[in-house]
């Protein structure tokens, strides 16, 4: 593949113009850092700035589309992706993003396949498309800045991913019926191929969707014999078997990477929908995977509620100064037990479509 000269730096100043009060959904919980919503429209320069960074961070990593930056029709598009940005205001620098789209804004193409990144590589099901789709919130092109990328950057690399899903889940607080999340885990060519897939045979075992809402156009498989993979993820628990493959992949001599880290261990219902490989993206090999935000992990959902939670009472304190600890556990009460009923009535309508003879209480 030719590789375009990657742009030029873009400059702070016109980068700092456009994040205005409006784009700001909040404060990290860590890190002292500040997150930001903007479109390809509302803010050209930050946009050409993230597709830079894209591109440094995936040609790294021995994947990418080879342009100048990484911007696609899906950034540019009339009802663009939006980008959640995470922003150092001491270095003034961008470490770190996301893309998304609503599926309540997701308009189906001709084929009656829905218009987004996914598409290219997966086939939706009429019951996704129908029951799902409305309620979920598609996530991709995920990078850390590479000058974050190492721990010697301090905090501010720790806690890059940290504050990613501060922003992920504040965007998806704001939207009651909004309860699922659709991505893709990527693993590069250039990880170690026996690692991968010990990987992708976990997330086969413990993370399978017998539904098959979603599934790849032209799946891969394990290639490694996986009898053998059976003989060394031999437990059913999640957690201990995932403690095996840690060990496994660390004496292959490597870790596994940040982010498929970050999706294992972050709900228990995760639905893994099939690997293949991106062609759009260096070959590398994405993993689908669904996940419930109501269902993550208590401990995970509390603590990016958190900074949801403190953002929006910054705002209460302006309107009403008297805010009290017992009004905000109140507030956070409300903003769950909302969430919570509005999902638990979808799935039995779900579970009732799929076992008629059977009565839900």
């Amino acid at each position: 593949m030719n590789m375009e000269k990657i742009i030029d730096p873009v400059s702070i100043e016109l980068i700092e113009a456009e994040l205005t009060p409006e784009k700001k959904l909040g404060d990290t919980n860590k890190g002292g850092n500040e997150l930001y919503v903007i479109t390809w429209h509302n803010a050209p320069n930050t946009m050409r700035e993230i597709g830079r960074l894209r591109e440094i961070s995936y040609r790294d990593a021995g994947a990418s589309s080879g342009k100048s930056m990484d911007i696609d029709e899906y950034d540019t598009m009339d009802e663009p992706y939006h980008q959640i940005i995470v922003w150092d205001p001491e270095a003034k620098a961008i470490i770190g993003g996301y893309r998304y789209i609503l599926g309540s804004n997701v308009k189906l193409k001709e084929d009656g396949q829905p218009n987004i990144t996914s598409s290219h590589l997966y086939h939706f099901s009429d019951s996704f498309i129908k029951d799902y789709l409305p309620h979920t919130m598609e996530l991709g092109r995920s990078f850390v800045a590479p000058d974050y990328q190492s721990s010697k950057a301090g905090a501010k690399s720790l806690f890059t991913m940290d504050n990613l899903w501060d922003g992920i889940t504040t965007v998806i607080l704001q939207y009651p019926d909004t309860w699922y999340f659709l991505g893709k885990m990527t693993i590069y060519p250039s990880y170690d191929e026996t690692a991968r897939n010990l990987i992708i045979h976990f997330m086969n075992k413990h993370f399978n969707d017998p539904l098959e809402l979603v599934r790849p156009k032209n799946e891969i498989g394990v290639t490694d014999n996986t009898k053998l993979m059976d003989l060394i993820l031999v437990e059913d628990d999640l957690k201990k078997d995932y403690r095996i493959l840690k060990d496994a992949v660390r004496k292959l001599g490597t870790n596994i990477p940040p982010l498929v880290n970050s999706y294992i261990n972050i709900s228990s219902t995760t639905k893994m929908l099939g690997s293949c490989i991106n062609d759009e993206l260096g070959d590398a090999i994405e993993t689908g995977i669904m996940i419930c935000f109501d269902e993550l992990y208590a401990d995970k959902k509390e603590r990016h509620m958190d900074a949801f939670i403190k953002n929006n009472l910054k705002k209460l304190k302006k309107r009403y100064p008297h805010t009290t600890e017992a009004m905000v556990e109140k507030y956070r009460e409300q903003v769950s037990k909302k969430r919570i009923k509005a999902l638990t009535k979808f799935q039995k309508q779900i579970a009732m479509k799929q076992s008629p003879d059977i009565e839900f209480h």
